[in-house]
């Protein structure tokens, strides 16, 4: 029982427990899944969109999937107002490193100074926790490809394959099962698409449900590329995922 503990963010509960970052992290539980696996040759990302009425013109941009610099990419979980600023944020970040330095961030450092950011909304009164979870993929020449994820606390982690979102108990749980070091990033989309598959609510999966993004070696550079919709919808007949379209007599 909260007693409370839970009307600041500031007070400790007797078990030591901050129980508004604990209810930050669960509205996270409510929003649509993030899906990041790192492969031997890129980082694949996949995340649902939550399409909540017909009538919703759907945006040309993407929902779930930012370019932070040129090497870094994030998908995101939660309340898509936090992310945002979270986002500019991060992008400033990279961009001053960049004019400083001459070279690009490395992705751990750009990752910490943004949790340094949510850890600081979780120590001072008056301030809420971000309702928002990322996922992290980038390249850099230290560590080559990383994934990391951080949570509302300002915790964060390097990952192999993880899950944000709605069902992300199941879907790492399937993760842990099914990854394999020498994952090549073909194989990382086609997990990916199946996890998603089997842990998310709707029972069809169709390219308007989802987004697909890659960070990838290209001629030596980086390059982010998110998948299009008619390239994502093949991708589900081709693995199975969804049956191709019926063909119109």
């Amino acid at each position: 029982m909260s007693r409370r503990y839970d009307s600041r963010t500031t007070i400790f509960s007797p078990e030591g427990r901050l129980y508004q970052v604990e209810y930050a992290m669960e509205a996270i539980g409510n929003a649509g899944s993030a899906i990041g696996i790192l492969s031997k040759d890129g980082v694949v990302l996949v995340g649902e969109k939550k399409v909540t009425s017909k009538l919703l013109q759907t945006s040309t941009s993407t929902e779930k999937m930012y370019k932070i610099d040129d090497h870094v990419a994030c998908a995101v979980a939660g309340i898509m107002s936090d992310a945002n600023i979270l986002i500019n944020t991060a992008r400033v970040q990279a961009q001053r490193y960049t004019f400083s330095y001459q070279e690009p961030m490395p992705v751990e450092q750009l990752v910490q100074s943004l949790c340094d950011t949510k850890q600081g909304y979780t120590q001072f009164g008056g301030l809420r926790p971000f309702g928002v979870s990322f996922l992290f993929a980038g390249w850099d020449k230290n560590y080559g490809f990383q994934l990391y994820m951080s949570d509302p606390s300002g915790n964060y982690g390097g990952w192999k394959a993880a899950a944000v979102g709605a069902n992300n108990q199941a879907a790492q749980s399937m993760l842990k099962q099914d990854y394999k070091d020498d994952i090549t990033r073909e194989e990382a989309v086609q997990l990916a698409l199946k996890v998603l598959s089997k842990t998310m609510d709707s029972t069809s999966l169709t390219s308007e449900k989802l987004e697909l993004a890659e960070v990838f070696m290209a001629s030596g550079k980086v390059k982010y590329q998110v998948c299009s919709p008619e390239a994502l919808g093949k991708l589900l007949v081709k693995y199975g995922v969804t049956q191709p379209p019926a063909e119109a007599s």
